[in-house]
């Protein structure tokens, strides 16, 4: 993805600076080697923060052997033999008209926009439209993934196979989501932390994927408590399965769907980024108005639905980093819902 802000005088500047980056890249290869130094550090840096590195473990956990399982970054192995003639296959192949979004939001006039883009992007002729693949999701057991190493805590990412972006109950699934650990009055925020003390940092993350999804919980856990943090955690989940959430809780967690959503919409490059996603995942745009009515049609039954459809013992995925030698059959004995 390439993105700019710039003041509306610079509108045509900035995309005729954009689209010629997309159409007529120089790929030279001092650039490449450069590129490459830096892109290996990358990958050794990020290695070393286990916060954000117990995620791509949970993502193997998930979608094992397939394009979803696999780091962004690549590996230092792909990123060191890649060269000059597969990117340039690679721009080729996927960077044509059919492939291409070009959202804007701001001061503008549309029509206008219209005219400009189709001028810049001219030179593009190929028609190609490139598939995803498709996952496969056969997972029949829980499962745990263990990195040793010695840190401060020990950061857990504890996942389930979720809905895809435009599943029909996505809205419920927001919600759970905002309920469950999205804000400082979540009940995991409050349970583990502020009433146990299990863990300094927890929440929770809903990815969304053309056919598939997510539901992750995600903690810096104190590292004498693992097995009791794991324990309430799953507590909670099972709990919010067996319970109708409150009519107070419920209405409180629209509020701040909602509202977040209209936060974001206010800032231009959010908006931005909101429309243009919608468009390349699902080729439809959503105006605000439409989402608040779906999201008011939920009920608060619809919340435990998904809990029970998601949070299931056979879909459960953890995956740990941190001082944790010889505690896996333990750990192991952890991962049941009821």
């Amino acid at each position: 993805m390439l993105f700019g802000k710039t003041p509306s005088r610079h509108l045509d500047s900035a995309l005729e600076i954009l689209s010629d980056m997309v159409i007529n890249p120089a790929l030279l290869q001092e650039d490449i080697e450069k590129e490459r130094t830096v892109i290996l550090e990358e990958i050794k840096m990020y290695r070393d923060l286990p916060q954000s590195y117990v995620y791509d473990l949970l993502d193997e956990l998930l979608w094992p052997g397939q394009v979803l399982g696999m780091s962004i970054i690549g590996s230092s192995e792909t990123v060191s033999r890649i060269n000059r003639q597969e990117l340039d296959a690679y721009k080729r192949k996927n960077y044509t008209p059919l492939n291409i979004v070009v959202s804007a939001a701001g001061l503008l006039d549309h029509e206008r926009l219209v005219k400009r883009v189709k001028n810049f992007f001219r030179p593009l002729k190929d028609k190609t439209i490139n598939n995803f693949s498709p996952v496969k999701e056969e997972q029949i057991r829980p499962q745990l993934k263990i990195l040793p190493k010695d840190t401060a805590q020990t950061h857990l990412a504890l996942g389930f196979h979720g809905f895809k972006r435009d599943h029909p109950l996505r809205h419920p699934l927001g919600l759970l989501h905002v309920i469950l650990g999205a804000n400082m009055s979540s009940r995991l925020f409050n349970e583990v932390r502020e009433k146990r003390g299990l863990a300094y940092e927890i929440g929770t993350q809903v990815k969304r994927f053309h056919d598939t999804g997510a539901f992750v919980v995600h903690a810096g856990i104190d590292n004498h408590k693992v097995e009791d943090a794991i324990k309430l955690i799953l507590e909670e989940l099972t709990k919010i399965k067996e319970q109708p959430v409150t009519e107070d809780e419920f209405k409180r967690a629209k509020e701040f769907y909602l509202g977040q959503l209209m936060l974001a919409l206010e800032d231009t490059f959010d908006h931005m980024l909101w429309i243009g996603e919608s468009t390349v995942s699902l080729d439809k745009t959503y105006t605000l108005d439409e989402i608040i009515k779906e999201v008011n049609l939920v009920k608060r039954q619809d919340i435990r639905r998904v809990a029970q459809d998601i949070f299931r013992e056979k879909n459960l995925n953890l995956a740990l980093i941190g001082p944790l030698n010889g505690q896996e059959d333990n750990l192991c004995t952890r991962l049941r819902l009821s």
